[in-house]
């Protein structure tokens, strides 16, 4: 594979970045993309801090190669950065929030930050602010998504908005295939989330891996649907039962849905167990009993592209595999 700005600014071998699955992605995840070559990154979005420090060190007892962490803005907290500024990454990336009041804060405490957003309005404001570099997330992508506009339309236009800044693209990338169309976009990498649920070291519950082998992309929908614990902010899932009762019901507002306010599952962390109500943000990790379809399956509409479990490394592997097959026949011959 060749080098790029992205490569090149975070060392490492792939332009490959796994993304940061609010309670799915984590250190061995993370761990296993980054030893592979690609940037693995571990999803802290609302941990507390002793939790966050133990992910950052799990994954770096299984490599010593370049890691990123993710937060959300709407659940960051002023100790987080402080924790994370004593840590041995090199990135974080933030996401869904106004890039001139976090962006300053976490250089002054020496980290870098991968800004990522739904617009090229919000890169050029988040370049401003001094951001490292961008993510450009299409509308194809699952769990939360800012923007309303596809990847194949959002990237080139956030290109030509930020001139020569690194910038990953993310939403609708599964494969070699995708990389590559990244790459002739003008991006420096591909940011793969859906590809890297069905992996054996991703903390996503069995149940929900399969659900996601089991999708086609005609069967994830846009919504706003599971808003317990971050109100107002549309995502990608799959289209479960819940989902299908819920437009039955003419998708009634948040406070009048079916079954509104029970209790479905709950959350192991450590010693505590954490209650999750239908309509919960949260998704159904391995750490997750109870009744997993009232929780929200997060897939972007890539799931036609995903069909087998592997480990993380093979699947880096095998997308750079792809993508330099693709370079060097494919385009090689249509050039020839």
């Amino acid at each position: 594979m060749p080098r790029t700005p992205f490569t090149r600014l975070f060392g490492i071998d792939y332009p490959i970045v796994s993304a940061g699955m609010g309670g799915v992605a984590n250190a061995d995840l993370a761990a296993a993309v980054s030893e592979a070559g690609g940037l693995g990154t571990i999803g802290l979005a609302g941990l507390p801090i002793a939790a966050l420090q133990a992910e950052i060190a799990a994954a770096q007892r299984k490599t010593k190669k370049p890691l990123a962490v993710n937060l959300l803005v709407p659940f960051l907290r002023p100790e987080m950065l402080d924790a994370l500024a004593k840590e041995a990454i090199q990135a974080v990336t933030m996401f869904w929030g106004d890039p001139a009041e976090h962006i300053p804060r976490c250089q002054s405490l020496g980290l870098k930050v991968i800004w990522q957003c739904g617009s090229a309005e919000e890169a050029v404001a988040a370049k401003d602010a001094g951001a490292d570099a961008i993510i450009a997330q299409g509308f194809e992508a699952g769990g939360h998504v800012r923007g309303v506009v596809t990847s194949l339309a959002l990237v080139p236009a956030v290109r030509d908005a930020i001139g020569d800044l690194p910038m990953a693209a993310a939403g609708g990338f599964a494969d070699g295939r995708g990389l590559v169309a990244a790459l002739a976009l003008g991006a420096d990498a591909a940011v793969f989330g859906t590809r890297f649920l069905a992996s054996e070291e991703c903390a996503a519950h069995p149940q929900y891996k399969y659900r996601v082998l089991a999708a086609r992309a005609d069967q994830t929908v846009h919504t706003k649907l599971f808003d317990i614990g971050w109100p107002d902010a549309a995502h990608r899932v799959l289209r479960t039962e819940l989902v299908a009762e819920w437009e039955r019901a003419g998708s009634p507002p948040s406070g009048q849905r079916p079954g509104e306010g029970e209790i479905v599952a709950q959350l192991q962390l450590g010693e505590h167990a954490v209650e999750l109500p239908r309509y919960s943000v949260n998704p159904p990790s391995a750490s997750v009993k109870g009744d997993l379809g009232a929780l929200p399956f997060y897939a972007g509409q890539s799931v036609n592209l995903v069909k087998q479990i592997h480990s993380a490394g093979d699947i880096v592997r095998e997308i750079a595999s792809e993508a330099e097959a693709v370079i060097g026949d494919r385009l090689g011959a249509i050039i020839r």
